[in-house]
C-alpha cells in the first residue's frame, strides 16, 4: 500500500526507493529501542560483526555490476525500435510520393498503430504473441510494395522488420528473466540477518548506536530495493511513472513523427 502512494506522489524518481526504504528502517529503530528498554541487547559489536557487513556490501556491489551491464545494453533499445519504425516509414513516404500508392499511405498508418501498440505492450497491456503477430503483418504490406518499387527497397523493409523482432525479444527475454535470482536470495537472507542482529547489539551510547543501526539498515535494504529495481529496466507503472526503468521518449516521440507522416499523405 505504501509503494501505491510513493507512486502517486509527485516527487523526482529518485526517491521513490528512498521512500520504499524508509518504512522498514522505522520499524527496524523501533525495535531497538523495544530491545534496548526491556534489556534484551545479548550480543556485542566486534570487528567479525563489521567484516561480515563488509562482506554483505560486497556481494551487493557484485550484483550490482552484473546488472548494470544489461541495464546499460537496455537503454539502447527503445531507441533502436524507434529509429527501425522511422525507417520503415520513409521508405514508404517514398513509395507514396513516387506512385501516390494506396498500399503505402495504408502502411504508414499501420506503422503508427503498431507504434501504438509498442507502448501498451511495455506497459503489460498488450501480450507479446499479439505484437510479434502485427510485426508478421507488415509481409503482406511488403508483397504490395512489390510491383511498385525496387527489390533493394523491399529489403531494406525486411531488415528493419527483422531487427524490430529481435530487439522485442530481447526485450522480453530482459523483462520476464531474473539473471540473479539466486544472488538476490544471498544478498536478502544476508541482510535480513544483519539488520536483525543490529537490533541486539549492545551500542553504548544507545542513541549513537541508534544512528549506527539507521545508516546501516538504510544502506542494506535500499541496496537491495536498487539491484531488483536495475535487474528489470522495462518493467513500467501502470500510471506511468517511472523508477529506474529505461526511458520509452524515443518511442514516444516516434509516435508523434509518424501520425505526421500520414497526415501528410
Amino acid at each position: 500500500m505504501f509503494q501505491k502512494t510513493t507512486n502517486k506522489l509527485l516527487i523526482h524518481s529518485r526517491w521513490k526507493i528512498a521512500l520504499k526504504t524508509i518504512p522498514f528502517v522505522i520499524i527496524i529503530l523501533f525495535l531497538k529501542f523495544i530491545a534496548h528498554y526491556f534489556g534484551y541487547e545479548f550480543l556485542t559489536l566486534n570487528s567479525l560483526f563489521t567484516a561480515i557487513i563488509s562482506a554483505n556490501i560486497f556481494l551487493i556491489g557484485f550484483l550490482i555490476s552484473g546488472t548494470l551491464v544489461d541495464y546499460k545494453e537496455s537503454e539502447k533499445l527503445p531507441s533502436d525500435l524507434s529509429a527501425s519504425l522511422e525507417t520503415m516509414a520513409d521508405e514508404a513516404m517514398i513509395i507514396y510520393k513516387n506512385k501516390k500508392s494506396k498500399e503505402a499511405k495504408e502502411f504508414l498508418l499501420k506503422l503508427s498503430h503498431f507504434n501504438t501498440s509498442l507502448i501498451a505492450w511495455f506497459y503489460k497491456k498488450e501480450k507479446t504473441n499479439e505484437l510479434m503477430d502485427k510485426l508478421s503483418s507488415f509481409n503482406n504490406d511488403f508483397l504490395a510494395f512489390e510491383n511498385q518499387t525496387q527489390a533493394n527497397f523491399i529489403v531494406r523493409l525486411k531488415q528493419e522488420q527483422n531487427l524490430i523482432r529481435k530487439v522485442l525479444k530481447r526485450i522480453a527475454t530482459v523483462r520476464d528473466t531474473s539473471f540473479l535470482g539466486t544472488g538476490y536470495v544471498i544478498a536478502e537472507i544476508m541482510t535480513l540477518l544483519l539488520v536483525l542482529s543490529l537490533v541486539f547489539i549492545q551500542m553504548n551510547p544507545f542513541y549513537e548506536g541508534a544512528v549506527f543501526v539507521f545508516i546501516v539498515s538504510f544502506i542494506l535494504i535500499y541496496m537491495n530495493y536498487f539491484i531488483k529495481d536495475l535487474d528489470n529496466p522495462f518493467e513500467y507503472n501502470k500510471d506511468g511513472g517511472l523508477d529506474n526503468e529505461v526511458s520509452l521518449k524515443p518511442i514516444l516521440d516516434s509516435q508523434e513523427r509518424l501520425n505526421s507522416y500520414y497526415k501528410l499523405t
